[in-house]
């Protein structure tokens, strides 16, 4: 059976399809239309394009297709997600369904339905273990004193963040916060920070 990847934007999903042919395992990509890169759907002999809104076609396609597992692969930018999609039936009934509209109950929504159709939404890393950074300090040196305290600041507002489902960034100079990520996504954010 093959894994549904649905693509979003950034090179993410190429990432997990080029890991997929080195471990030969046979991807579906399922591209988010107002997403995904064209690359991404011709890389793969199946590919469908989906509208953000149609949840009923994307469960429709995983069936056709026996897709029971399918990876979220790429970045869906939350203000298109606010304005420009048209729901299907099932979508709205799954946003008249949840108390707020936030990145984790939407996608735990998602899940939700999905998981209600036989369909399973797993980790999208499942195909790139070998990218994910491991523990511990990375560089040729270890922080400093001062840089442990800015990475120990940092580390406590971006939990903070976290906790309130906004961003996953910040920005830190001299135990400052300067910037954070919110709809705008993490690449503004980069520019605020300079």
């Amino acid at each position: 059976m093959p894994y549904g990847l649905l693509a979003g934007n950034g090179r993410f999903p190429m990432l997990a399809l080029e890991s997929a042919r080195r471990l030969g395992v046979e991807v579906v990509v399922i591209g988010i239309e107002e997403e995904a890169a064209e690359d991404v759907l011709t890389a793969v002999p199946r590919s469908f394009k989906v509208s953000l809104g149609a949840l009923s076609k994307l469960i429709d396609i995983c069936k056709a297709e026996g897709i029971s597992q399918l990876m979220m692969c790429g970045q869906v930018k939350h203000t298109k997600i606010f304005s420009a999609i048209r729901p299907d039936w099932r979508l709205i009934k799954l946003l008249a369904s949840l108390d707020s509209k936030n990145t984790d109950a939407l996608i735990g929504g998602v899940a939700k339905v999905l998981k209600d159709e036989g369909i399973e939404l797993v980790d999208s890393t499942l195909l790139l273990k070998e990218l994910l950074a491991p523990a511990g300090v990375l560089t040729r040196r270890r922080p400093s004193s001062d840089e442990s305290k800015e990475l120990d600041y940092g580390r406590r507002i971006a939990n903070s963040l976290a906790a309130f489902d906004i961003g996953q960034s910040v920005v830190i100079s001299e135990r400052a916060c300067v910037a954070l990520e919110a709809m705008e996504g993490t690449d503004a954010i980069s520019a605020a920070g300079r």
